[in-house]
Formats: C-alpha cells, sequence, structure tokens
C-alpha cells in the first residue's frame, strides 16, 4: 500500500533498520536549497561514514515509500506546523500518528554552506575516544576549531594526492594524535588508499594511550612510537611526512629527515619560532626589534622564507598557505611542498647566507643540510 505523505516536508529522520545486517543506521532528511531549486537532501549513516543523495520534491513521495518498504520502520517527518510519524510494526502494521508542533524552520542554502571532507554526523570513532565528537557525531563545541583544523589539513593532502594509490606517512611530533587518526581514516576508509602511517612523539603516555585506540579499531598500519624527532634515523620509502605545531626547531628536523628521505610529499604547520628571534641583533632592524611582537613575527616570516628557500633548493615545488582563520589561531601558515626534482639554484642559498650574515643568527635546517657536510 502506497502511503501520501505531506509536500511540505522540512526535515525528517529514518530509524530502526528492518534488517539487522543491513548497512544504514539511520537517514536524515533535510529541505535544502542549491541554486533556484529546492530538494531534500538525505544522509544515510553507517558505523563509520555517512553518504549523501538528494532527491526531487517530485520523487520524495516515492523515495519515502521505498525506504519504509526496505530499509526502516520508523519515520519522522517534520513541516513547519506538524510532526507526522509513521511505524511499521513487527506484523507490518502501518502505524501513524500527527500532532500540532510549531517549529521555526529555515531551509538550508546548500551553496553557502561550509562542506567538510569529514562531516559533522560522520562516526570517526577515534575522534569521539579524543572528544572532539560526541558518539553521534556531534562535533563538541569546544573542540570546533580542532575540527576545522582537521579538516583544512585534509584538504591541503586531498589536492596533493588525487592520483595515489598507496603512501607511507610519518607525522612527526604527532601529540594527542587528532590529525593523525583522520589522516589515517580518511585516507583508509574513505579515499580506499593503501596507507601506513607512523606517529612520532616524546611523551610515553600519550604514545601509549594512542596505540591503544589504534588496537581498539582494527587500524592495523598505523602505529605510535616514542621518540625525539631530532634523534630519528631516516628511512628511504617514505612517502610524507606531516608536521602539526612541531616546537620551534622539532619542524627543522622533521624537514631535514624529509629532505634525506626524499619524501615526495610535505605539509608542516610550524610553531613557537624562537631560535632566530632570540639570536637577532643587527641595528638595521631596530624600529622592528624595539617592539617584541613585530620582532617575533618577523623572525618566525624570515624562518619559514628559509626553509621554503631550502626546500626549493633540494628540488621541492612549495607554497606557503593560509591554514585556517588567523581568529583561530596566530599559528596559520602552512609549508607545503611537493619533490619535483627541480634543478637546484644555487641564489637560494646565497639569499639565506646573505639573511645569515646580516642579521647575525644561525637556523637549524640550513646547519643540517650544509654544515654538516662541512664537518
Amino acid at each position: 500500500m502506497k502511503i501520501s505523505f505531506p509536500n511540505d516536508v522540512i526535515r525528517g529522520i529514518f530509524s530502526i533498520p528492518k534488517v539487522k545486517n543491513q548497512p544504514y543506521l539511520k537517514a536524515k532528511l533535510q529541505r535544502i536549497g542549491i541554486k533556484n531549486e529546492e530538494v531534500i537532501q538525505v544522509s544515510l549513516y553507517t558505523q563509520q561514514q555517512v553518504f549523501h543523495e538528494n532527491i526531487s520534491l517530485n520523487n520524495l513521495e516515492d523515495y519515502l515509500n521505498e525506504m519504509l518498504d526496505q530499509k526502516f520502520r520508523s519515520l519522522e517527518l517534520y513541516t513547519k506546523e506538524y510532526l507526522y510519524a509513521y511505524k511499521i510494526s513487527s506484523k507490518g502494521k502501518l502505524l501513524t500518528n500527527k500532532k500540532q508542533q510549531k517549529h521555526d524552520f529555515v531551509v538550508l542554502e546548500h551553496n553557502k554552506t561550509k562542506k567538510y571532507l569529514i562531516e559533522e554526523g560522520m562516526i570517526v570513532p577515534p575522534l569521539i575516544d579524543l572528544g572532539v565528537m560526541t558518539s553521534e557525531g556531534k562535533v563538541v563545541k569546544a573542540k570546533f576549531d580542532k575540527f576545522k583544523q582537521i579538516n583544512r589539513f585534509l584538504e591541503m593532502i586531498e589536492d596533493s594526492i588525487k592520483e595515489e594509490s598507496k603512501l607511507k606517512i610519518i607525522d612527526f611530533g604527532c601529540g594527542k594524535s587528532y590529525l593523525t587518526f583522520v589522516i589515517y581514516y580518511y585516507l583508509t576508509y574513505i579515499k580506499k588508499i593503501d596507507c601506513q602511517i607512523i606517529g612520532l612523539d616524546l611523551k610515553s603516555d600519550v604514545i601509549k594511550h594512542c596505540n591503544e585506540i589504534a588496537i581498539k579499531y582494527g587500524y592495523e598500519k598505523l602505529k605510535f612510537i616514542q621518540g625525539d624527532i631530532s634523534q630519528f634515523k631516516a628511512e628511504r620509502d617514505i612517502d610524507m611526512i606531516v608536521t602539526l605545531h612541531a616546537c620551534d626547531t622539532a619542524t627543522d628536523y622533521a624537514l631535514f629527515h624529509a629532505i634525506q628521505m626524499k619524501c615526495r610529499y610535505i605539509f608542516s604547520v610550524p610553531c613557537c619560532q624562537h631560535e632566530i628571534n632570540l639570536q637577532i641583533k643587527n641595528k638595521s632592524i631596530n624600529p622592528i626589534s624595539k617592539h617584541g611582537l613585530l620582532k617575533e613575527r618577523f623572525a618566525a616570516i624570515l624562518t619559514d622564507s628559509i626553509r621554503t628557500n631550502i626546500l626549493e633548493y633540494f628540488g621541492y615545488k612549495t607554497q606557503v598557505l593560509e591554514f585556517v582563520d588567523w581568529e583561530a589561531t596566530p599559528k596559520n601558515i602552512l609549508i607545503r611542498a611537493k619533490l619535483e626534482n627541480i634543478a637546484p639554484a644555487s641564489s637560494l642559498i646565497e639569499e639565506v647566507e646573505q639573511w645569515m650574515k646580516q642579521l647575525e643568527f644561525e637556523q637549524t635546517l640550513y646547519k643540517l643540510c650544509f654544515k654538516t657536510k662541512e664537518t
């Protein structure tokens, strides 16, 4: 029997799967605007992912009937004035209810809504353990900036690895590993890339906790090891290195290892760049150095300029990108580099050496790449 549904549906939800082993646990409906047309966007939730499809209003009634017939026992539909409830009993009988219930629902402007690679509502188990999401996939308000950072980082990676099917990655200074887990989840389960990731950090308790989470979810190719970035023994088969807020010269050691290992991809967000700031003494920058904040920012920009010059010298095509909004964090610069074996230009290093001479400082990545060869 075909059911007639209201034609002014704003949102809804399917629940109670008909078959225990069916992939979809629930489905949410939301009326949205795409360009000049309104459609119903359906979000189908599995244990680990969410899938979207858009249903035209003309086809909505057929779609709802098919879903109740084949996939779910329960459906609630909301209009501006009513809640309509439909339930299929265990004996196949249709039970209905209608309640007056005023809501200030609005049609979402789909084109203006920020789309994330990891969306709110998508169940990412490690992010629940780490306190970023609730068990329903809702982002914890206090962690929303972290959620945006993670997605922005994923966007940077996604844009660079479109042709990859297999990747081995090291996350230097992984910390609590919000990013590490999401990169592994996204590349393995969504992009279907054969992905192996190593997270490295100094803190033994953090490493222990992260390994426990990885084991809990059966992430066999994700492991965490305790260690100092400066003492890391470079490998030869690493495709990508990642650093998110590796402090001060830890970023330089990570970039040095990437150069040694000839990593094809580098994604590095620097942090706490004190090294040059503490050394600069030249009077020519007094208008800057007499203001601590200006000197700090000048030193950070100079540090990252040196890093990009050195990466370019070793054959990398580099970009310096805004990572997240300035309001979220002032540490919002990401260095993205891809190895393209560009012929080295000596002028790149000459520029670095000129800066160091004029402003009377030394820089760790330069020393690691060039001074070690001299001794």
